[in-house]
């Protein structure tokens, strides 16, 4: 076994505790051990997208106990992709964090981001069901945690509305949960596979229950509508670096979505095309409800928020053609989509530090110079997350326009839609960083901001994530087909989880008929030797 695929779960897990009763008075030590914990679990992931993309999914199984008995983590192209996502933005805001003094402003901030490290990724690699609910547990603790960081009355309020609504959403996922394994005996995902698709079409009903009691909580996790009514309030107040952190928890649930409907419940298999129905209006509406939001938002961050909403629809679209050349296409949104929303969050953050104010309001503001920076960046985020060229968010629209061409309802909700963020961002940008500096009277006193020069590099390193993504698009791209690839063929997958399931199984098959044999050997008259002695005399 390739004993580095733990390593993404186990180093973070080994961090929290020790920062938190080895470190907790010293901030200094925190902060040398978090971000050396971070890099090394960049490294670690960046090694492992080199391993998975040379070969066959890898298993480590715990315990060395087998599927379907045992836990087991898997290791191919996507989780790859998705650990790698996680570990560079974690990366980001840690760095972020401690430019811009958040680290400095409540208890535990880098303890809780080593938690919320090590859920996230258990997530991205669990090969079972039931320790992709344990996971999402571990993540949301720590979210919670993170999201009430420095206190204030509005920040406990979201934190417990988030709190109360993930909560339900994790019972469905134990209802969900307990309805599959009533059925199949078993909540290993590859297991799953192979046991769905042989199920009679008369004994399917409770596992269509199962299925899209699933889908619910997923679709919870990734903020779809209408589902989504967590997220607004949850991202405008929590801190600046959490929210863009949090850039990542709906792609969880868009990742165990497409992990779920393509290994488990295929399209077409037992339960038909109801993932692809129940996903394509979500989605639609999603993207159309994010943009209006954006259009209308009151503050930047509300603004952000809102985007989110619309880049998961977005991606969802692509998603429910639950085809190759589409997933592809969703793959490389996803990826630009994330970024370009965490660089947002945190360039809205910096705004918001030195305007004093929240709000979209026209207030007195100091120079253009004195904020040229943080414009110059906001622009940037805007460009990529409207999807306007070139950056990788035109590209990664176009491919989702190539990968459901002909589908004329969804060409014509992502074009209206595009050009409703682009007046969205444009509104806000020209009131925060062109027209408020118009304006007459003196401006409220605001503390003055500290150099930030790490935060703007944090911030700056996200966009140039962009950048990088925009001119290495073809390389990208190929990559991520190949990745959609894998996911739409999961035999290999399958093969990779129940090695030595089928010996181990026809092993047991074949001592019993051994056993048969030789009871059958036994009542047709082939006596011990001793009764043969005992007849014959």
């Amino acid at each position: 076994m390739n004993h580095w695929i733990i390593a993404p779960v186990v180093l973070p897990a080994f961090l929290a505790p020790l920062i938190v009763l080895w470190m907790r008075y010293d901030l200094r030590t925190q902060r040398i051990f978090s971000v050396a914990g971070m890099v090394a679990l960049l490294a670690v992931t960046i090694k492992l997208m080199v391993d998975a993309s040379s070969g066959a999914p890898e298993v480590y199984r715990l315990g060395n106990w087998e599927a379907p008995f045992g836990i087991v983590l898997v290791l191919d192209r996507l989780s790859a992709l998705m650990l790698v996502l996680n570990a560079a933005l974690g990366l980001a805001v840690v760095l972020y964090a401690l430019g811009s003094g958040w680290d400095r402003r409540g208890w535990h901030f880098h303890s809780l981001m080593q938690f919320q490290m090590m859920g996230i990724n258990g997530a991205f690699l669990t090969g079972d069901a039931f320790n992709l609910f344990v996971f999402f547990e571990v993540l949301l603790i720590a979210s919670y945690g993170l999201m009430i960081h420095s206190g204030g009355e509005a920040r406990l309020k979201a934190g417990v509305q988030y709190v109360v609504y993930n909560l339900a959403g994790s019972t469905l996922f134990l209802f969900a949960l307990g309805t599959i394994y009533s059925v199949t005996g078993s909540l290993s995902m590859a297991d799953l596979a192979q046991k769905v698709a042989v199920m009679p079409a008369a004994e399917t009903g409770l596992i269509r229950v199962g299925a899209i009691l699933l889908m619910l909580v997923f679709a919870v996790k990734a903020a779809l509508v209408p589902l989504q009514f967590w997220l607004p309030a949850t991202y405008v107040n929590a801190p600046g670096p959490v929210a863009a952190l949090f850039a990542i928890m709906t792609k969880v649930g868009v990742y165990a979505i497409v992990r779920v409907y393509t290994l488990v419940f295929p399209e077409g298999g037992t339960i038909g095309g109801l993932a692809s129905e129940v996903l394509m209006p979500a989605a639609l509406l999603s993207l159309v409800i994010g943009m209006v939001g954006v259009l209308g938002a009151r503050d930047l961050g509300r603004l952000v928020a809102y985007s989110v909403i619309g880049s998961v629809g977005t991606m969802m679209l692509a998603f429910a053609q639950f085809d190759q050349a589409a997933t592809g296409a969703g793959l490389y949104y996803m990826v630009h989509s994330t970024f370009a929303a965490a660089a947002l969050f945190l360039v809205a953050d910096l705004a918001k530090e030195r305007r004093g104010a929240p709000g979209l309001a026209l207030i007195p503001a100091p120079p253009i110079a004195a904020n040229g920076l943080i414009a110059s960046m906001f622009f940037a985020g805007a460009i990529a997350m409207a999807g306007v060229p070139p950056l990788a968010g035109f590209l990664g629209k176009l491919m989702i326009l190539d990968g459901t061409r002909g589908q004329w309802l969804i060409w014509v909700t992502i074009l209206v839609t595009s050009l409703i963020a682009i007046v969205g961002f444009s509104r806000a940008g020209s009131i925060v960083f062109w027209k408020a500096y118009a304006t007459g009277g003196d401006r409220a006193p605001v503390p003055e901001a500290p150099s930030q020069g790490l935060a703007f590099t944090a911030a700056g390193g996200l966009l140039a994530v962009l950048a990088a993504l925009t001119v290495f698009a073809g390389p990208a791209s190929h990559w991520l087909q190949g990745t959609a690839a894998q996911i739409h063929h999961p035999q290999a997958y399958i093969d990779a989880v129940m090695e030595g399931a089928a010996e181990r199984a026809a092993n047991a098959t074949s001592g019993h008929d051994d056993h048969d044999a030789d009871e059958a050997a036994h009542e047709g008259g082939d006596a011990p030797p001793a009764a043969q002695s005992e007849t014959g005399h």
